[in-house]
């Protein structure tokens, strides 16, 4: 059974680990997923992006979530469903209606005063359907943003934020990008522990991908509860089929196998190195 992640962030922010939130556009890609905190003994959060109803034409979002229900059954692992980067109300009010246990609103583009009032209308809309709610606050862009000091969370108003809304989970931005990073990441441990020392909820890491494995570690060790993570999968998604197809007649059943089972190991190896390994 589907769960909201609030509990989740909890126990990992009382146990000093991360649940994984890799990010899926098919029911493949969760299938993958699935198994592999299922090896590791790990909770985890599935993320579908709102981007993802542009590219795959047709989803019914309540077709989607029969789906994961069914895949989800057959693990007695912690699995969340996420609405990720929900960009307005109507968004996650439709991830709600549909099943979704948890929904992130995406307000880091907007104004500090209206982030704060449309999170709150999401969480009054939320919180009487047992659904945990995600915001941001700094602007968690792409490379090309990464000397831009004003994305960046501000500590203070970060304490505000939490307090004036209650929000379950809050999405920080501290260097990290979406996507790859041009050149080496100068991720901001000080700013993450002078964010933590003035919330107190779970703190999420968007853009782990290409941010070192002992970076991510520290930043679990200050405060980070939840961790998303998509382009270091489809890298290694894509690199498997590229180095299968360039064999001479490939197998299919192959070439799917070994997609899957690089996928898996992948994420394990994130799992473990958040330290969610046997927390499930």
């Amino acid at each position: 059974m589907l769960q909201p992640m609030t509990e989740m962030l909890k126990k990992a922010r009382i146990g000093k680990y991360a649940v994984p939130q890799p990010d899926f556009v098919n029911i493949e890609m969760a299938a993958m997923y699935l198994e592999a905190a299922s090896q590791s003994g790990s909770p985890i959060i599935l993320g579908y992006g709102e981007e993802y109803l542009d590219t795959s034409e047709g989803v019914d979002l309540k077709h989607l979530v029969r789906l994961i229900e069914v895949l989800a059954k057959e693990y007695s692992i912690p699995v969340a469903l996420h609405l990720d980067h929900g960009s307005s109300f109507e968004a996650c009010a439709e991830a709600i209606a549909a099943g979704f246990t948890s929904v992130m609103f995406d307000g880091s583009s907007l104004p500090f005063e209206l982030n704060l009032a449309i999170t709150r209308r999401v969480i009054e809309m939320a919180r009487p359907a047992g659904v945990s709610v995600e915001a941001e606050l700094g602007y968690v862009g792409t490379a090309k943003d990464t000397d831009d000091d004003s994305r960046l969370t501000d500590p203070e108003k970060a304490r505000i934020f939490v307090k004036e809304t209650g929000v379950d989970a809050l999405a920080v931005s501290i260097g990290t990008v979406h996507g790859e990073y041009k050149g080496k990441p100068n991720i901001r441990l000080d700013l993450l522990s002078e964010i933590s020392a003035k919330v107190d909820v779970p703190l999420v890491l968007h853009g782990a991908s290409g941010t070192g494995r002992e970076t991510l570690y520290e930043c679990v060790s200050r405060g980070i509860c939840k961790v998303n993570i998509y382009t270091d999968l489809v890298k290694v998604m894509i690199g498997s089929l590229k180095e299968d197809m360039q064999q001479q007649n490939p197998n299919i059943v192959s070439v799917i196998d070994n997609m899957h089972n690089a996928v898996v190991q992948e994420l394990k190896a994130y799992i473990k190195t958040l330290r969610a390994d046997k927390q499930g």
